[in-house]
């Protein structure tokens, strides 16, 4: 009988063992348990990762990442009817709204940094950029080094703005740099011809290309200022939700079914203008996919 009891003992332990989401629930999981909702975050105009098309439609690369991780929030929490609202957000309040419980989560263009993570967690990655240029083709704009004493735009609380203002300032290069709150606005700048150039995110400025009245006007040009990762954001200290989510997207990465929603919004015509990125995955993100991480590159 005592060595019945210690067997019934060990099985129970590894049957709660392996039970990745067992019925005390806490942080996240528990939040949206005894709610029955999950708030979610998106960007208005960082296409084709996240953004609107009006009347509270959110669509994107990023937004059918986030999708996924509901759709396994259903199944784990057995919540087949969960409910989602999502919320935009600009680049200077998304961290305040995840710290401060307003969002729950968000997969966007948000890129995780040593310095973010003394404040908020990051998933697996899922995004590897680089900071480039889009410019007139007839700018004469090649490279940052032609940005001298010229106006450029960027978009506020981004890492992009926080690299141009140092290389402005270690290289002298006496530019007026223009911040926009997202970054359609920041195109308008260039746009209207008050920027000579906009610098972001390589596949952001592809997706502003791609959305805007006259896609062979444009190109993006430079050697990349930096290279950067981008991570969905959650609250810090949530283990239990963060494997959940790192689950979902490093699933899709080993059975290949993060290809075709690439294939689908960076290789394909996409909304509102049906106009394609025709942006193929780089090295950086098939090593990626390949060996999934949540490290930020430095």
């Amino acid at each position: 009988m005592k060595h019945l009891k210690k067997l019934i003992l060990a099985i129970s332990i590894a049957l709660t063992a392996g039970s990745s989401y067992g019925q005390e629930l806490t942080g996240t999981l528990k939040k949206i348990k005894e709610s029955g909702t999950i708030t979610l975050g998106a960007r208005e105009s960082s296409a084709p990762f996240s953004y609107s098309l009006g009347n509270d439609k959110f669509v994107g690369f990023s937004v059918d990442l986030m999708m996924k991780v509901v759709d396994r929030l259903k199944i784990e929490l057995k919540m087949p009817d969960l409910k989602f609202t999502i919320i935009p957000f600009t680049a200077q309040n998304r961290i305040p709204l995840i710290q401060n419980g307003t969002l729950d989560f968000e997969c966007s263009s948000t890129t995780n940094t040593t310095e973010r993570q003394q404040q908020v967690a990051f998933s697996t990655s899922f995004f590897v950029i680089g900071t480039r240029l889009l410019t007139a083709k007839d700018s004469g704009i090649k490279d940052f080094s032609d940005l001298k004493g010229k106006n450029l735009s960027t978009t506020a609380g981004t890492t992009s703005e926080r690299l141009i203002n140092k290389y402005n300032e270690d290289k002298a290069m006496g530019m007026n740099i223009m911040t926009a709150r997202e970054n359609t606005q920041s195109f308008l700048a260039v746009d209207s011809g008050r920027a000579i150039a906009f610098m972001m995110d390589d596949a952001i400025l592809y997706g502003e290309r791609a959305k805007s009245k006259n896609p062979e006007k444009w190109v993006v040009v430079g050697a990349p200022l930096s290279r950067e990762a981008y991570g969905c954001m959650m609250r810090k200290d949530d283990a239990p939700f963060k494997k959940l989510v790192d689950e979902t997207l490093t699933a899709m990465m080993k059975s290949g079914e993060i290809n075709q929603v690439y294939k689908k919004w960076f290789e394909s015509p996409i909304p509102p203008r049906d106009t394609s990125l025709a942006f193929p995955q780089s090295d950086d993100l098939k090593a990626l996919y390949t060996n999934p991480n949540d490290q930020a590159i430095q």
